[in-house]
């Protein structure tokens, strides 16, 4: 019988250089939207994740000078991955707009962040307040952590998007997504190549996030089509601060935000086995993400790209990091 990992490895996770996580599908489609009648047609791009976010730090380069200027407007500013966002922004030489869209009981209220004070709308005046915005800001990007679904508010102001979508934050490392492209195409072109291998996955993260990992189902599909038997429900989460600073090995200053995942194959005669490992602190890694995001946004919009709906995938291709 395997013996458990658990087990055999004194720390379970080690600090890594290389996370990894999952990207979502492609999809080409073009976004239209109505354009109002009694308002001529306005555009701008709209950057859109739809994940509770994970973490890690990372200290990027000097932005460079022809990156000034552009202007983004961070929606939920006052929430942990949209202070991240601003300063990375500000970082960058972006030009962060001092208005965002916010919950109702932050309607009309002003925070300072960054040393720089931002009026949030709620629902209510959303509509007047993205009109305002798009006429002082010309080529607006807006960063929203949402759902897809809530560009469709925007609709009324006859709006054309340029959209990034995502199905969680993790998505915005390059590096992640190069990796699961990998485990991808080596899924599509050797499938079986890991059949009668049995797997464990042990995942770790803050404590108020209940639920299994995207990033860990998406990496599973991938064994899954390489010819491993496993299903979600035996994933091992881990959600007890002090399992993760003894056993995980997570820095005490993380324990309210990373993501530490670990994948172990073991042969059918116990001979040979193989160790997946990505870990995330901090959440500076997905705000940088985000900014790149922007640029390459910017750069579609300069160029006139027909194309409305992108993911990191293109990013990656393109070469578009900093």
């Amino acid at each position: 019988m395997a013996t458990s990992f658990l087990k055999t490895t004194p720390n379970v996770f080690q600090r890594h250089q290389n996370p990894f996580a999952f990207v979502a599908n492609s999809i080409s489609a073009r976004t239209s939207v109505p354009i109002s009648q009694k308002r001529r047609s306005r555009s701008f791009a709209l950057v859109s994740m739809s994940a509770t976010p994970v973490e890690t730090s990372l200290v990027k380069s000097p932005p460079s000078s022809q990156n000034t200027g552009i202007p983004i407007m961070v929606n939920a500013c006052t929430g942990k991955m949209g202070k991240a966002v601003i300063n990375a922004g500000e970082a960058a030489g972006l030009n962060v707009v001092p208005v965002s869209f916010g919950c109702d009981e932050e309607s009309g209220q002003t925070f300072e962040i960054g040393g720089k004070e931002f009026l949030v709308h709620g629902p209510s005046d959303r509509e007047s307040a993205l009109v305002s915005a798009l006429e002082r800001y010309p080529n607006l990007i807006v960063v929203d952590y949402t759902v897809p679904n809530a560009v469709n508010d925007c609709n009324s102001i006859g709006a054309i998007f340029n959209t990034f979508s995502y199905e969680g934050n993790a998505e915005l490392y390059c590096k992640v997504v190069a990796f699961l492209a990998a485990m991808e195409i080596m899924a599509e072109q050797f499938p079986g190549a890991f059949s009668g291998y049995s797997l464990q996955v042990l995942e770790s993260h803050q404590a108020s996030k209940v639920d299994a990992s995207g990033t860990a189902k998406a990496v599973i599909s991938c064994f899954n089509k390489l010819g491993v038997s496993f299903d979600m429900d035996q994933i091992k989460l881990i959600r007890d601060p002090r399992q993760q600073l003894e056993m995980v090995g997570v820095p005490e200053e993380h324990l309210s935000g990373h993501a530490f995942h670990m994948y172990h194959l073991t042969s059918p005669d116990d001979t040979v086995s193989f160790e997946f490992q990505h870990n995330v602190c901090g959440r500076s890694i997905y705000a940088e993400g985000t900014v790149d995001a922007v640029l390459f946004l910017a750069k579609k919009i300069e160029a006139k790209d027909e194309k409305r709906l992108y993911n990191m995938i293109d990013v990656l291709r393109e070469g578009n990091m900093r």
